[in-house]
């Protein structure tokens, strides 16, 4: 009788607990990803404060709560810079409003026709006075973003009357008048825009508001002339990066994934400039028109773009004369209005580096305070509890909140106070 031998396989009973291991591992690693990609650890905190000891800034930081008091982002994913970056980029903001409001049309010297939108206040400002923000959005945006929706509902329902410029180019159903389209720094549809306000409202007092790119503008605007900041009580200034010289090398760098938001950007650009190339071009020689839409498409960087496209718009010779030319950072310094410098420490856009030209200012000038948030990222500074976030943001009331502390300051102010307030101004007089 034969019998059959078979093998019989005993699995070791090591081999459960190592795969038990083995997916605890995996779970560890998935958690530990998740908790640093979404910065869970990072505490919530008030801003970080740069300013001068003086009464008028002390009064502000008094009557506006949001300077002083912790920004609690959403639990979840609210302290990454990326996600609420991403978050402002794609939805811009939730349940955003539709505010009514009229666009104008100004005539440019040079052919071109600046627009803006303009919305009236909804009810009665708090001091009575008549107040208008003038509004100058981030690059390629305009009255219709939801950011700008939801901020000028808020403002409205405050009492504040809106003007919010649409840059040159930027709105899709609007053709250009000329071989022109805005560029980093150029003011002259921001100037046009708050000529008008001035003229139609005289008795109205400006509060000027710019977001990103149009930071950079309304700062510039106000240190070119010193006339701009007749009848301007104070302005607010949101996630600019100051000087495009200096922004320049870092929006090449992969650190904080840099250049991948320079090549959506540039990619954004490059939308813009096609919708309009026949404006742009169409008075340009045959072959100097295929040079420069060949650079067009090959162009990976906002840097690319403003050196074959932008710059020439206003006959800078080079990208550098072009950057030095548009940067706020060489015009600020001479605004003397009470100013209101907003960052985000966590922005991907904005480099740590170029934080130190805001700080020095408000070290140096006794109008300036500067805030810098823990996180917020790239103009998102949304707020909530957990995982879904509020209709308003931070953003959205610190400036609000700024501005109706500074109409509070300007109805109670000692009659030797003017703005911007000087120390040693009520001494001088009493002497």
């Amino acid at each position: 009788m034969n019998t059959q031998n078979t093998d019989v396989h005993t699995i070791s009973p090591e081999l459960p607990a190592m795969f038990d291991g083995m997916k605890l591992a995996a779970v560890a690693t998935v958690l530990y990803i998740i908790v640093r990609c979404l910065n869970l650890k990072s505490p919530t905190a008030p801003p970080d404060l740069t300013y001068q000891d003086t009464p008028l800034n002390r009064f502000l930081l008094k009557s506006c709560p949001q300077l002083t008091k912790e920004y609690i982002p959403p639990l979840l994913w609210g302290k990454s810079g990326h996600l609420q970056t991403a978050l402002y980029g794609k939805l811009g903001r939730v349940s955003s409003p539709h505010p009514s409001g009229v666009r104008k049309y100004l005539p440019m010297q040079d052919g071109a026709t600046a627009t803006f939108d303009l919305f009236e206040p909804v009810g009665d400002h708090r001091t009575g006075d008549d107040i208008t923000m003038v509004i100058c959005p981030g690059i390629g945006n305009h009255s219709e973003k939801h950011y700008i929706r939801t901020f000028v509902d808020y403002a409205q329902k405050d009492g504040y009357r809106c003007a919010v410029l649409n840059h040159l180019g930027a709105l899709p159903n609007i053709e250009l008048t000329s071989p022109r389209m805005f560029t980093y720094g150029c003011t002259w549809e921001f100037a046009a825009m708050v000529g008008y306000i001035k003229r139609t409202y005289p008795q109205t007092q400006l509060m000027v508001v710019g977001f990103s790119l149009g930071g950079n503008i309304v700062c510039k605007f106000l240190g070119e002339n010193r006339t701009n900041q007749e009848r301007v009580l104070c302005c607010v200034s949101v996630c600019q990066g100051y000087s495009a010289l200096r922004a320049q090398e870092t929006f090449l760098q992969w650190d904080q994934f840099r250049r991948f938001y320079n090549f959506l950007m540039a990619d954004n650009m490059k939308k813009i400039i096609l919708s309009h190339r026949h404006s742009l071009f169409g008075g340009s020689p045959v072959k100097r028109i295929d040079l420069d839409i060949g650079r067009l498409y090959t162009a990976t960087s906002l840097m690319q773009i403003d050196d074959s496209i932008m710059r020439k718009f206003h006959g800078h010779s080079s990208l550098k004369e072009y950057y030095e030319k548009e940067s706020c950072v060489h015009y600020i310094h001479n605004v003397n209005v009470p100013l209101l410098l907003v960052n985000s420490a966590d922005d991907p856009l904005v480099h740590d580096s170029l934080l130190t030209i805001p700080r020095t200012l408000a070290a140096k000038k006794p109008n300036v305070i500067f805030s810098l948030t823990l996180h917020g990222g790239h103009l998102g500074f949304f707020e909530g509890a957990v995982l879904f976030p509020q209709p308003l943001t931070w953003m959205d009331k610190v400036i609000v909140g700024y501005a109706n502390a500074m109409c509070q300051w300007e109805k109670q102010k000692p009659p030797c106070q003017s703005v911007p307030l000087s120390e040693s101004s009520c001494a001088e007089e009493k002497s």
